[in-house]
């Protein structure tokens, strides 16, 4: 569908073309045989006919690239289970919720809570990966209450999340993190050969200042890891503070708006390709009914759940953006 589209786009621009270049003067001090029948050897007709071809075939092949790009960012949806469930008695449900997506055309991983990544480091059927909460950036020893990724690699697990917003200090609870030391953290998640859940996002007080004051403030969140943007190792989770845990989300046009914005700052701050290729998931609130909407939009390349993530309905949001994004 989506090739069609962009074909019939190419022979529009096409036809434009054509129009354009009937109706045109040669331009001043070009003689009137330098146009296209003194190329071709051919009428003047036949000429524009097969220079508009060649226009054509050239919005053909930047469609097919834009095609390509897009099939490049496989989309991507996280579950974030927080500090749930209470008991791991429940971890065998919440395990078939994740179970049950598929994961054919979207990658899945799982954030359980530290007490429970040993338990369910085993137990996805369909691919999906374990992806921890935290790790630290100084390995094993004398760290009390710290993860290392040497101890996560023993398990198997090869992802870590960093950077969520509650371990920025949001909702009252104290920084565990800030902008310099995630930046640290990245680098040696990358230098140990794992990849990384990036989290980013603004609170209230920033985002009712407009898109600018949110995009400058998401510069300085990733000014640190600029040069560190691996888009095969590197997954971008844009949380707006506001909308976690709250119901509140943010409008599909806004999710895009903001999401370009980032992908803008990327390509200006590390390089067009790694922006075109690096993957940029919502994090506000996503749920079964806001989901198909939300994958719509171009610059939207999955989720980071959280309390949907407990639910049955995660798997539907899989389907969601699976579909949008075929």
């Amino acid at each position: 569908m989506l090739t069609a589209l962009l074909f019939a786009g190419a022979c529009q621009q096409g036809a434009a073309f054509v129009s354009l270049r009937g109706n045109a003067a040669p331009p001043a001090g070009m003689p009137q045989t330098a146009g296209p029948a003194m190329f071709t050897g051919g009428s003047a007709d036949s000429a524009s006919s097969s220079f508009s071809g060649l226009q054509v075939a050239s919005a053909i092949a930047a469609a097919s690239a834009a095609i390509a790009m897009a099939a490049a960012r496989r989309p991507v949806v996280g579950g974030n289970w927080k500090c749930n469930p209470d008991a791991v008695s429940k971890l065998d449900g919440l395990v078939a919720n994740i179970n049950a997506c598929d994961t054919s055309k979207c990658d899945v991983y799982v954030c359980p809570s530290p007490l429970h990544v040993y338990y369910c480091s085993d137990k996805f059927t369909n691919g999906a990966k374990v992806t921890p909460q935290n790790c630290n950036f100084t390995g094993c020893g004398a760290f009390t209450g710290e993860m290392a990724i040497e101890q996560m690699k023993d398990m198997g697990i090869s992802q870590v999340l960093i950077g969520h917003s509650e371990r920025r200090g949001e909702f009252g609870i104290y920084a565990m993190d800030d902008n310099a030391t995630l930046a640290t953290k990245l680098k040696y998640i990358l230098d140990a050969g794992m990849t990384c859940v990036f989290c980013i996002g603004e609170p209230l007080s920033i985002r009712e200042k407009g898109l600018d004051a949110v995009l400058a403030e998401m510069d300085v969140q990733m000014t640190q890891i600029y040069d560190l943007l691996d888009p095969e190792k590197v997954i971008i989770a844009y949380e707006p503070v506001w909308a976690i845990g709250t119901g509140v989300t943010a409008t599909p046009e806004d999710a895009q708006a903001t999401h370009a914005g980032i992908r803008k700052l990327i390509s200006e701050k590390a390089s067009p390709a790694v922006a075109d290729a690096i993957r940029i998931q919502y994090g506000g609130s996503a749920n079964a009914a806001n989901a198909p909407d939300l994958s719509k939009q171009p610059d939207v390349d999955g989720f980071l759940v959280g309390g949907a993530s407990l639910k049955p309905e995660f798997a539907e949001i899989v389907k969601a953006i699976s579909e949008a994004k075929a």
